[in-house]
């Protein structure tokens, strides 16, 4: 049995940089899917404001557990092995889409209506209306809480241990099994997700209160 030391310490902070890695990962891939849904939600067309509300409810709705499951395992029974890191990827993403595709939605539609009103005044088209004049206001209003749902993100990855993802929560399971120095691996394990959670934490207040979001 070994005894938990520094070289411990080292092996859990490399398993917590492939933590910070999916977390980014996940941000920017359901970042860009997001947006497409945010932008479908705002739509004039019927259809594609139900299909990605339906969409949203989904996957806000059912346990982020259950739909890692559902893509590593669900899928290998249809033919379909994929890599742990693809399957984690995929599952976060969709789940991280529907989140920041509901809050970019919130924020373009906070934008006072007289703003749009305005555009309309000056003769722009739609696009130059949203490029110019509704998007820079929702940017403003949607950054605070998109920080700090890149928290959640975070601590999400936690999760994905369960398909075989050697982060930072697998890499102390294993370091677990090899001292059997629970408190020890544990209690590192909780600094270094404090660390990484509680600059973005901080980030994402100092941030509404510059931006004044809400007054």
């Amino acid at each position: 049995m070994r005894t938990f030391g520094f070289p411990e310490i080292v092996f859990l902070i490399e398993a917590a940089q492939w933590t910070i890695y999916l977390s980014l990962l996940t941000f920017g891939m359901g970042g860009l899917v997001g947006f497409v849904i945010a932008m479908a939600r705002v739509s004039r067309h019927r259809v594609l404001r139900a299909v990605s509300s339906g969409y949203v409810q989904l996957f806000q709705n059912t346990p982020l557990l259950m739909q890692l499951f559902i893509v590593y395992f669900g899928l290998s029974l249809l033919g379909f092995r994929l890599p742990a890191i693809v399957a984690a990827g995929l599952a976060l993403t969709f789940f991280a889409s529907a989140f920041l595709g509901d809050i970019w939605r919130g924020s373009i539609e906070a934008v006072p209506r007289q703003q749009f009103e305005a555009a309309d005044a000056l003769a722009l088209t739609p696009w130059q209306s949203f490029r110019h004049v509704i998007l820079p206001q929702a940017i403003r209003l949607a950054t605070p809480p998109t920080v700090g749902f890149f928290v959640q993100i975070v601590k999400n990855t936690s999760l994905t241990s369960i398909v075989g993802m050697t982060e930072l929560m697998r890499g102390a399971a294993m370091m677990n099994n090899a001292t059997m120095a629970p408190m020890n691996v544990y209690a590192i394990v909780c600094l270094i997700y404090f660390v990484i959670c509680f600059p973005l934490s901080v980030l994402s207040r100092k941030l509404e209160r510059r931006l004044n979001v809400g007054r």
